[in-house]
């Protein structure tokens, strides 16, 4: 397992996307530049629907591992994969250094299949028999919005532990007490994995009416209030979105959390506002565990 995960002082980590289609990857690279100053435990880069951004994947972890010397995560999901295409992929990080994966089923695509991999947990079953990856896992505090309920969910998540998963990531939430009450029940339920907890800022109000209609995540009240009062000023609804991300991790880790995953949108100027905002809570969480 990443280091990062046996010792008791939290993870810190990005995840980045590539460009869609053939979009150029200065862009990206610019972003992981501003990034690294920032000394990151880890930085994952998603993995998307066309041939083009899989690949570019593969090159954007290998760089952020070898040219950058920060561990890389590579996304990796089921939809339209075979074991073959699966096999060149993981051959070709394997070869670049890259040693750690976050399997997903990933989401399903009109006119794609999912391949010759049906769930996530297939997934890590064979890259575990196959491979020696660190794999990680998605989990989610409020449910998967396909799961029928909570215990269900845990009960998948489970699988994914059996099979192998080593760390887990969360989807992203805003409400701590729903991270807290899933934690309690995946530890109840006995998955002790490490459990890293998925932020997300809030930048505008279209940002996270498509978010929370995507993942299925809960606005809490206080969030409302900040969107009913700054979501018509750009400016203002950012500021407040910072504030409140910030709020939400130092929570997190005077909770004890194993780790906070920034979903950064490729924005780094943000994370950097909330790295900047933390970084006495960082280093004293970390002086204190050292």
């Amino acid at each position: 397992m990443n280091s990062y995960f046996n010792s008791p002082k939290p993870a810190y980590s990005f995840e980045i996307f590539p460009p869609k289609g053939t979009g150029s990857l200065a862009s990206v690279f610019a972003t992981i530049d501003e990034l690294a100053s920032l000394s990151p435990d880890l930085i994952s880069v998603t993995y998307g629907a066309g041939g083009t951004s899989r690949e570019n994947t593969v090159e954007i972890a290998s760089k952020i591992q070898n040219s950058y010397n920060i561990p890389a995560v590579a996304h990796l999901t089921c939809v339209g994969a075979t074991k073959v295409s699966l096999d060149t992929i993981l051959d070709k990080l394997q070869a670049n250094g890259v040693s750690n994966i976050l399997a997903l089923r990933g989401d399903l695509v009109e006119g794609e299949p999912l391949g010759e991999f049906k769930h996530a947990s297939d997934l890590i079953e064979y890259m575990k028999r196959h491979y020696s990856f660190t794999v990680f896992a998605a989990c989610y505090p409020e449910k998967h919005p396909e799961a029928p309920s909570l215990e269900a969910d845990i009960d998948n998540l489970k699988k994914k532990v059996d099979a192998g998963a080593d760390v887990l990531i969360t989807q992203l939430f805003f409400s701590n007490d729903d991270f807290f009450r899933f934690r309690d029940k995946v530890r109840a339920a006995g998955i002790n994995t490490p459990i890293e907890t998925g932020i997300m800022p809030i930048t505008s109000a279209s940002q996270v009416t498509r978010m929370v209609n995507l993942c299925g995540a809960t606005l809490p009240e206080t969030i409302r209030r900040k969107l009913a009062a700054y979501g018509h000023n750009s400016m203002a609804m950012k500021e407040a979105g910072i504030a409140y991300a910030v709020e939400q991790i130092s929570d997190l880790l005077a909770s004890e959390t194993d780790g906070i995953h920034l979903y950064t949108m490729n924005q780094p100027s943000i994370a950097k506002r909330i790295s900047e905002s933390l970084r006495g809570i960082l280093y004293s969480r970390r002086v204190k565990c050292d």
